[in-house]
């Protein structure tokens, strides 16, 4: 469900009647699609967008398609969507969507087919799942007489799969990434390595292969087996085994590595999407300036096992499977750009850019608009700001977006592209290289449409038109007329939007399995919400219902958008929604927090930075040592020893009137007192999540500087600084929410009157609030000054002291700062982010993911399961377990995989030891919970426990060393 405050339904963005067969002129009444009976076969925010939009269109025969593990195999998961959908009529269900191997798919395509034909639907949507890019299954419908609403089989075909999009990109002048595309056919060239041998093969298994392709003297070997390993693919035959494609693929990286030095490779299922099916290999060669054979050896043995994890996740390891690989130059300093486009098989139209670089382990996670008007906008106020080098990385990006588009429609065109689709691209400096087409919409859809409306307009009749501003809409319009629709023209709506992907991940950005949502807050006004309709409230009693983040599917639980004249207020207005969202749940982890560090940080360098899709490892590992750093600091211990210095520093002025020293020390005692949890609660709410202390930080650059000897030297009002915080943290005074949740009231008005002073005295003498420096240089004086008498000037600076007084332990959060390089990540001048050496080391990257997320607690003698998830103790369905009772294992080892949200994820062990006995029961597919455990072992080495005496002993140490550094 997508809504904003001011009204609940689906899309805030569209403000009239989707009923084009109401329209007054006959030609836009044409082109309705009330008479579309669609059956809406995916899951997640799409499957609600669907819903909604077919409603507002006049669809009224429409239904739904649910696996058992939307109600069933996980409880309180009940689809949301049924609080709308009421009609049972219109709910259908399968065991799975795709099933778990080749057989279950094809059994499962012809139950859905069954369920439309049966139940009078005409054609079907699959969203952004799977089935979407599946040409088996689009073709199957096609041929069962239903429309497919996407991309037809014969473009599914020559787009979706990676190698003949690859080819066909190739043949049409688009810029594509160095690397193999046929490795199957050469893996079958290198078993039957002549013609005579290819063509007896092709007969001997009775393969389907035209004879005049079979007679081809001109095709190459591996053109022809090409040919002959599509016809196995129609038969269900293997012409290999995987043995044999693995030995091949480890060949073929060799070559790849010898020819691109200092590189990794990519490894890509050509059916993969989402991530999934992708593995990176050569991890150790990646600084090698010259391998040599043995080192080369030892990186690609690792290619077998990534292969057949690949095969695995695709589900492609099963006779007759397709199971080619893209073997592809890893593009390392990359951006990932891509171009919405929309066709119906003759005319073609970019609609812009997306940049969805900001991603982790293939999952994208904040993705923002990338189009020619922003482009052009934001020249404009760079050039107006005096910044060349920005203007100069603009205009290339703009240059870059231009290409990106032409060639996009170029490619559209060659495949016959009928509906939307996605052109990506990898993006470096100032050249991009084609990657893969999406044949389907993609999740983050929304981000083009914030930003264009589409016009179609009556070729007989220049006024005569109407407007689309859905893609979803698009689509369904481009099913049921296609060919009749004429070229639109896109109109802009928004200069920027961005779009963040609300996931089920811990701290670490791992998958997190599992968790209940028990409440979740309105949206603030016109904040874009699409989640499905988790968030609606029971229409009876009007209470949040609880729903269970099954972990079955992918991880997101929602997309959360906002759009702006420009990058800058789109990503505010991401801020102030994220800082105003409220999530609470049982056993629930989200990446919210994330989300808002990361907005926040770009906020206080440069939102138009170019961050590549090697960024948020190395920004999640600088979050990680804010961790490691604020854990070692006790705010309410610093507070203490502060009032000890301020009461000696009193007792020092006064040394000879001790009872003058005695009265000032109390009253200092006193004052701080009254502004002990003021200062505190807040600090240690930003040590105690270093998501929000990533943020702070960055937002708070301008606002300091250290001096030679490494003091903080405030250049903002710190009274502003931590009314900023407080409102940052979304702490604001509002008296109707929880004391825990808000600044207490006497701290409130405290706060208040330290502002309206510091606002006054500012004002009085006419300084600006970065003029901070100067107004101290004033109060520094002793002889009055702004013609204040003397005791006006005595009371104005006293009072200054003491609005001020404890403030610089706000300062204890910058020297964390500057102890962890925090501001070593950077945006240059011309848009480029440096990251430091030190955060790229695998090491480091793999300790602070541990301290982000510690792992689950857990006995000595046993390994628990790290998250929840569904259990496999073998790599692949006949290869040997990984553990077995009674064997030792080493650190580093394979121990078991974890399925979790469609992604396999192998777990290593964090030491060595042996098992004992293997205590998990069911096997394979069964599902655990984080922390289960699964194996008892003997490690080898003896745990020494923490002494948490030692620990505090510690802690107070760094406390007391930061404060010195911030009160010397």
């Amino acid at each position: 469900m997508a809504y904003t405050s001011e009204k609940y339904t689906h899309n805030p963005l569209i403000h009239r009647d989707r009923r084009l067969g109401k329209a007054s002129s006959p030609w836009v009444a044409s082109f309705s699609c009330e008479n579309l009976k669609p059956l809406i076969v995916c899951r997640g925010p799409i499957r609600k967008e669907a819903m909604d939009v077919y409603a507002e269109m006049g669809i009224t025969h429409f239904g739904i398609l649910l696996s058992e593990k939307d109600s069933i195999v996980y409880p309180n998961a009940l689809a949301p969507e049924l609080r709308t959908l009421t009609d049972s009529n219109r709910v259908h269900r399968v065991p799975d969507y795709t099933g778990a191997s080749k057989e279950e798919r094809v059994e499962r395509i012809g139950q859905i087919i069954g369920i439309a034909l049966d139940n009078g639907y005409d054609s079907i949507f699959a969203g952004y799942g799977f089935m979407a890019e599946d040409d088996e299954f689009v073709a199957a419908i096609e041929k069962a007489g239903l429309k497919f609403i996407g991309p037809c089989s014969a473009t599914q075909a020559g787009a979706g799969k990676k190698d003949e999009a690859k080819r066909t990109a190739l043949s049409v002048d688009v810029s594509v990434t160095p690397g193999i595309d046929n490795v199957t056919a050469r893996t079958l060239v290198k078993k039957h390595s002549s013609r005579e041998k290819l063509v007896a093969l092709a007969n001997s298994d009775g393969l389907k292969v035209d004879k005049k392709i079979l007679d081809d003297k001109n095709l190459s070997l591996e053109e022809l087996a090409d040919h002959i390993l599509y016809a196995s693919y129609d038969k269900g035959i293997d012409l290999f085994s995987i043995e044999e494609l693995c030995a091949q693929v480890q060949t073929e990286a060799a070559e790849m590595f010898k020819k691109f030095p200092q590189s990794r490779i990519r490894l890509k299922a050509i059916g993969g999407g989402g991530g999934k099916g992708q593995r990176l290999l050569g991890a150790g060669l990646l600084n090698v300036k010259n391998p040599d054979d043995a080192l080369i050896a030892k990186e690609c043995a690792e290619a077998p096992g990534l292969v057949r994890e690949i095969l695995n996740e695709v589900k492609a390891n099963g006779v007759g499977d397709n199971k080619n690989i893209l073997i592809e130059l890893n593009i390392e300093q990359t951006r990932h750009n891509e171009i919405q486009l929309l066709g119906n098989g003759e005319w073609c139209i970019a609609l812009g850019g997306r940049d969805c670089s900001l991603q982790m382990h293939e999952q994208k996670l904040l993705e923002v608009s990338v189009t020619q008007e922003g482009l052009m906008a934001e020249i404009e106020r760079a050039k107006a700001a005096g910044k060349p080098e920005q203007v100069k990385a603009l205009e290339s990006d703009l240059q870059v977006l231009k290409r990106m588009e032409e060639q996009s429609e170029r490619f559209g065109k060659a495949v016959g592209l009928d509906s939307a689709s996605t052109f990506e691209c990898i993006v470096d400096r100032d050249r991009h290289y084609f990657m893969e087409v999406n044949t389907r919409i993609q999740v983050e859809h929304r981000v083009t449409e914030l930003c264009y409306a589409l016009k179609f307009t009556n070729p007989d009749d220049p006024k005569d038109f109407f407007m689309v501003e859905s893609l979803v809409e698009a689509m369904a319009l481009l099913a049921e007329h296609k060919k009749r629709l004429p070229r639109p023209e896109r109109i802009v709506r928004f200069n920027a939007s961005v779009e963040a992907r609300l996931n089920a991940t811990d701290a670490s950005l791992s998958p997190h399995a599992g968790g209940i949502i028990r409440y979740w807050s309105k949206p603030i006004e016109g904040e874009i919400r699409d989640d499905q309709g988790i968030s609606m409230l029971n229409p009876d009693t009007g209470m949040f219902m609880k729903y269970r983040v099954a972990g079955a599917y992918d991880s997101n639980i929602a997309l959360l958008l906002t759009k702006g004249d420009n990058r800058q207020d789109s990503y505010e207005h991401m801020s102030e929604v994220i800082r105003s969202t409220t999530l609470r749940g049982s056993e629930l982890a989200t990446n919210l927090e994330f989300h808002y560090g990361l907005v926040n940080w770009f906020l206080g360098r440069n939102v138009m930075a170019k961050p590549t899709t090697r960024f948020v490892v190395p920004y999640l590992t600088l979050v990680g040592l804010l961790k490691e750093t604020a854990n070692k600091i006790d705010p309410v211990y610093a507070f203490l020893q502060m009032k000890k210095y301020y009461q000696k520093k009193i007792s020092d002025a006064f040394a000879s009137e001790p009872e003058v020293a005695a009265k000032e020390a109390k009253n200092i005692s006193s004052l701080l007192d009254r502004k002990g949890t003021l200062i505190t609660r807040p600090i240690e709410r930003l040590l105690g999540d270093p998501h929000l202390l990533s943020g702070w930080l960055s937002m708070n650059t301008k606002n300091f500087r250290m001096d030679e000897k490494g003091k903080v030297v405030w250049l903002r009002n710190p009274v502003g600084v931590l009314n900023e915080t407080y409102e940052y943290l979304h702490m604001g005074y509002r008296p109707h929410k929880p004391a825990a949740e808000i600044i207490w009231s006497h701290d409130n008005e405290l706060l208040q009157q330290a502002l309206a002073f510091s606002r006054t005295i500012r004002q009085h003498f006419g300084l600006a609030r970065d003029e901070y420096h100067k107004l101290t240089e004033i109060l520094a004086n002793d002889k009055p000054q702004g013609g204040f008498d003397a005791e006006k000037w005595e009371q104005i600076r006293s009072a200054h002291f003491g609005y001020e007084a404890g403030l610089e332990m706000l300062g204890i959060l910058f020297q964390v700062g500057i102890a962890t390089k925090f501001w070593d990540l950077k945006v240059e001048d011309d848009l480029e982010i440096t990251i430091p050496e030190h955060l790229t080391d695998p090491e480091l990257q793999a300790r602070m993911k541990k301290i982000l997320v510690p792992p689950p607690a857990t006995k000595a003698d046993e390994i628990v399961s790290v998250c929840g998830g569904m259990y496999y103790g073998q790599e692949a369905p006949g290869m040997p377990p990984f553990v077995s009772e009674g064997m030792h294992f080493e650190k580093g080892q394979p121990l078991y995989i974890i399925e979790v949200m469609k992604m396999f994820n192998k777990i290593y062990a964090p030491f060595s030891g042996t098992i004992d006995k293997i205590v998990i029961t069911g096997g394979d597919g069964t599902i655990v919970s984080k922390g289960q455990p699964l194996f008892k072992i003997t490690p080898d080495e003896k745990f020494v426990e923490v002494d948490e005496a030692q620990v505090e002993k510690e802690k107070r140490t760094v406390t007391g060393e930061y404060l010195q550094a911030v009160l010397a």
